[in-house]
């Protein structure tokens, strides 16, 4: 009897786990993908979830960057991945909001293919130019960038970027024009602008707020509600003379569509636990970020939000790849 009365809570225990979650999750180490390269906010942004998600599961969350096509290969890693919360991606608002009005064929269905399972943080951007580029403020570079004398060349992290969309919002604001030039990431992109071989980037701000700060760089204007507090006498685009322009990034969580949703709950209930934990904050203000907690249905409000912008954005600018 002892032996049946065993089974029979065995039983009863396994039908109370959710079907296709385990009970353990997470038994073993979990990866997060950055799409972006080594030295990107993303990336900054990447380790410092990774360190806090890992003191809550339990198990290592081990960060491995696949930059490539504006953070689509990286993407297509996790859209193939097993659907069971070991294979995460650190998601920007392009991933969702821009890559499906771009691309005319991706390796994977940008909406069908993930489960949104939280935010995380976001960081204000900044328009920067080289040293070389003689305009001071941004009422001067828009003069300078019309006046026909020099082609000038934008960076970004890559086609379909953030970076380039917020750069084309501005070429139409302004009525000014840039050659762009895509990089594998933000960091390879500001290594350009620093030898000059770029003249302007639209970027995260803690991505070159040291280059800012020593002068190797120069900040016009941030494209945020309100100044930084790292660089206090930067003017925000309204205050420059470029109004409605308040483009924050922002970085979320995807899981491949079908992970079990007692996995997607737990991982969500613990990275809004880490947003809103004042050594989250810490750590990420260090990264010239702030925290942005949300729930998976916080994260879809958002991308429908950026979807239409980045849409109306998109087609004014004609942007289409392969």
């Amino acid at each position: 009897m002892k032996l049946i009365a065993k089974f029979l809570i065995a039983a009863v225990t396994a039908a109370c786990v959710p079907t296709g979650a385990s009970a353990a999750y997470p038994d073993k180490p979990i990866r997060l993908i950055v799409p972006f390269a080594a030295g990107g906010t993303v990336n900054l942004i990447g380790r410092v979830l990774a360190q806090h998600l890992s003191e809550k599961l339990g198990q290592p969350v081990i960060v491995e960057n696949k930059p490539g096509a504006g953070g689509t290969l990286g993407a297509d890693v996790v859209a193939k991945s097993p659907a069971d919360g070991y294979t995460l991606l650190l998601a920007s608002s392009s991933h969702q909001s821009i890559h499906p009005f771009i691309y005319k064929k991706l390796p994977h269905d940008a909406n069908k293919d993930f489960t949104q399972v939280a935010l995380f943080a976001a960081v204000p951007n900044v328009l920067v130019v080289s040293n070389k580029v003689p305009a001071k403020t941004v009422k001067a570079f828009v003069a300078y960038s019309r006046s026909g004398g020099k082609k000038l060349f934008m960076g970004s992290a890559g086609n379909g970027s953030v970076n380039q969309m917020i750069g084309e919002l501005f070429q139409h604001k302004t009525g000014t024009e840039f050659e762009h030039v895509p990089f594998k990431g933000a960091g390879p992109a500001t290594v350009d602008l620093l030898s000059g071989q770029i003249d302007l980037m639209f970027v995260n701000l803690p991505n070159v707020l040291p280059h800012i700060q020593s002068g190797k760089m120069r900040a016009l204007a941030v494209a945020s509600a309100h100044r930084a507090a790292s660089l206090p006498d930067v003017p925000t685009m309204a205050e420059a003379g470029v109004p409605d322009f308040v483009v924050d990034s922002w970085s979320g969580v995807l899981a491949p569509a079908g992970t079990p949703k007692a996995v997607i709950d737990r991982l969500s209930l613990e990275i809004n636990k880490i947003a809103k934990e004042k050594s989250t904050a810490e750590s990420l203000a260090a990264q010239g970020a702030i925290p942005l907690p949300g729930t998976s249905a916080d994260y879809a409000n958002l991308v429908r939000f950026e979807t239409q912008r980045w849409g109306e954005v998109i087609r004014k600018a004609n942007i289409a790849l392969d």
